[in-house]
């Protein structure tokens, strides 16, 4: 007994040994030409990658290896004050970069960038396409000057085909005492919630002044085999938040074509399209395929914007579980009635005189249309009230002719 419960002991370190090394944080810093310390960064991460093989699509698990290295290509920024980045690579051609800004009082990153190289055969086995892909998001990761950034809690970044989550993160950039500081902005995810005191009155959204329906853009996504999807439509945000008085507002906002950039990935059983604007918004559309009936849908849309005037300045949303806009593989949908598509309870888009097709497009050329549920209906309403319109002019005829018949009945030749 005294043998078997020993066992049992070593095995139990062994399990607690393996969870400590798995994901272990690494120290990562940036100097500049004088050796001084302008970013440093401490944790672990962990990636999780969809990628084509000859047989499918197959989802790959990995960790920020304990060898990874800064890049010489990172930089401090112009006098230690903007465009600062932190350029961590590792494996074979993988890299992952912080991109970091700051205002007088605040620093955040605001994009952080994966470039992965799909010819790493020990990371990416039997992978159809030998290329490289680079996948990039903005995040919440945000701290005031002259603190670290700490998060002991995960946090998840989606970047299409590709999860980072980041583990006890402590990040600080624009550093002015060549180490960490005392003093640190904990994460929201960090935060305990508050006790909440029941109001009198439950608030409910301010609604924004409605703006004019946006304009219609056309999309185009290319890849290695042709075109993917051809899109034209006008696209509307609704968004819901709390402002920095407690407020809580929904606003609705347009996407305007004329500063916004579309580009997009093609893959066998996944198609996006990615629209990215001057106001820092990422707008992601992500489309399916259902090969047993032969349809492709809207899956998933993704979003991230600045709100300036939100307790929360980045607004996040998605949702991998929709079911819009669908259509047979190879034919094209469309519809001129606005649609509305719920991604989650505090966001949703308006979708305008919508024409889509994925996957399969002939001679860049939209196929065959099939017409929505929506204005099917709307044809449907003008026909019934013609139909009732005739019925209506046929029953008074018949009731004149057979009134007329009686009238003459009633006299008779003298």
């Amino acid at each position: 007994m005294a043998a078997s419960s020993d066992a049992q002991r070593w095995q139990l370190l062994l399990l607690l040994l393996a969870g400590l090394m798995h994901g272990a944080s690494s120290l990562f810093v940036v100097k500049n030409s004088n050796g001084t310390a302008c970013i440093m960064a401490n944790f672990s991460a962990t990636f999780l990658v969809n990628y084509d093989t000859k047989s499918g699509s197959k989802n790959v698990t990995f960790d920020l290896p304990s060898n990874a290295k800064v890049l010489n290509s990172s930089s401090c920024g112009t006098e230690n004050t903007s465009d600062s980045s932190l350029k961590i690579a590792f494996g074979g051609g993988h890299t992952l970069t912080l991109n970091f800004t700051r205002s007088t009082t605040h620093y955040s990153v605001q994009m952080l960038s994966f470039f992965y190289n799909l010819s790493d055969t020990n990371i990416f086995p039997n992978a159809s396409s030998q290329g490289s892909n680079i996948v990039e998001s903005v995040t919440d990761i945000k701290a005031d000057i002259d603190k670290k950034y700490r998060c002991v809690s995960r946090n998840q970044i989606h970047m299409n085909n590709v999860t980072i989550t980041l583990h006890d993160a402590t990040i600080q950039a624009y550093l002015s005492h060549n180490n960490f500081s005392k003093e640190e902005t904990r994460c929201k995810q960090d935060e305990t919630s508050p006790t909440v005191v029941p109001s009198p009155k439950p608030t409910t959204p301010s609604p924004s002044p409605v703006p004019e329906n946006p304009s219609v853009s056309k999309y185009n996504v290319s890849g290695s085999n042709g075109t993917c999807l051809l899109a034209i439509m006008a696209l509307q945000l609704n968004i819901t938040y709390e402002k920095n008085d407690n407020t809580t507002v929904t606003r609705v906002f347009n996407i305007n074509p004329n500063t916004t950039k579309g580009n997009g990935s093609c893959t066998s059983h996944l198609v996006t399209l990615e629209l990215r604007s001057e106001d820092v918004t990422v707008l992601v559309f992500s489309f399916g395929m259902n090969a047993s009936s032969s349809q492709f849908f809207l899956q998933g849309i993704q979003l991230s914007t600045a709100l300036p005037d939100a307790r929360e300045p980045t607004f996040k949303a998605a949702n991998d579980s929709l079911r819009a806009l669908q259509a047979t593989v190879g034919n094209s949908y469309k519809c001129n009635a606005e649609e509305n598509i719920q991604v989650t309870k505090a966001f949703s888009v308006n979708v305008f005189k919508v024409w889509v097709q994925a996957f399969k497009v002939e001679g860049n050329e939209f196929g065959s249309v099939e017409e929505c549920q929506l204005d099917e209906n709307n044809m449907l309403i003008p026909v019934a009230v013609g139909g009732a319109l005739a019925g209506l002019v046929l029953i008074v005829l018949i009731a004149y002719l057979i009134g007329r018949k009686r009238s003459h009945a009633g006299y008779q030749t003298i």
